[in-house]
C-alpha cells in the first residue's frame, strides 16, 4: 500500500474532520484495536485536533501535529502506524514469522502460512484465536518491535490446518514511505 508513496504527489489535501466526524473515529478505534480509553487520550487527547491527510488510491491518513497515527483505506480498518505500534505495541494482537520469512516481508510481500506456523512462528493459542479480517501486529523471530501490520486473510485456525497460501496481508512495512515519514 506504501511501497510507492510519495507525500509530494500522493497527498491531495488536508483538512480537519468535525467534531462529530472525530467523535466517530475515536469509537471506531476503540473498537477495532485493543487500546483503552485512557491509552488513547495518551496517544490522541480530546483537546487536539486530527487531521486528516487524503491521499490517492483511497487512503487516509490521520495526523497530529503533523505526526502520522492511523490510516485506513477506503471504508476498511483503521490501523495504527508502525511508529505509534513502537510506543504502544499492546493495541493489536499478535502474530510471528520465522527469521526465513523477514527479508520477504521488508521487500513488502504477503506473509505465507507455513512463515507464520513453523518453529519461529508464533500464532495465538485456540482459545485466543483470530477471525480473518483482523487487523494484525506481525512481529519477527529474535525481534523486539512490530516489523509490520497487516490484516488477517484466513481465521488462525484455518492457518494452522491448512498451512498454505496467505496467511496475513501486509498494509505497511519497516522502510516502506509510510515509515520514513515522519511527518506530514
Amino acid at each position: 500500500m506504501f511501497n510507492k508513496f510519495s507525500p509530494s504527489t500522493d497527498v491531495t489535501g488536508q483538512t480537519p474532520p468535525k467534531s462529530s466526524v472525530q467523535r466517530s473515529i475515536r469509537a471506531a478505534i476503540l473498537s477495532q484495536c485493543k487500546i483503552g480509553a485512557e491509552t488513547l487520550e495518551q496517544v490522541w487527547p480530546k483537546k487536539e485536533s486530527l487531521i486528516h491527510v487524503k491521499c490517492r488510491n483511497h487512503i487516509s491518513i490521520y495526523t497530529i501535529h503533523g505526526e502520522p497515527l492511523f490510516f485506513q483505506q477506503s471504508d476498511g480498518p483503521i490501523y495504527p502506524t508502525l511508529r505509534l505500534l513502537h510506543k504502544y505495541p499492546f493495541i493489536l494482537p499478535r502474530v510471528g514469522i520465522d527469521r526465513g520469512a523477514i527479508r520477504f516481508l521488508l521487500s513488502g510481500a504477503n506473509m505465507m502460512c507455513p512463515g507464520l506456523t513453523s518453529a519461529g512462528g508464533y500464532l495465538p493459542p485456540p482459545e485466543n484465536a483470530l477471525p480473518a479480517g483482523t487487523p494484525v501486529a506481525v512481529f519477527a523471530e529474535g525481534k523486539e518491535h512490530a516489523v509490520a501490520v497487516g490484516i488477517t486473510k484466513l481465521g488462525t485456525e484455518e492457518m494452522r490446518k491448512v498451512n498454505k497460501d496467505i496467511g496475513v496481508e501486509i498494509v505497511t512495512h519497516l522502510g516502506d514511505e509510510l515509515w520514513n515519514q515522519q511527518t506530514l
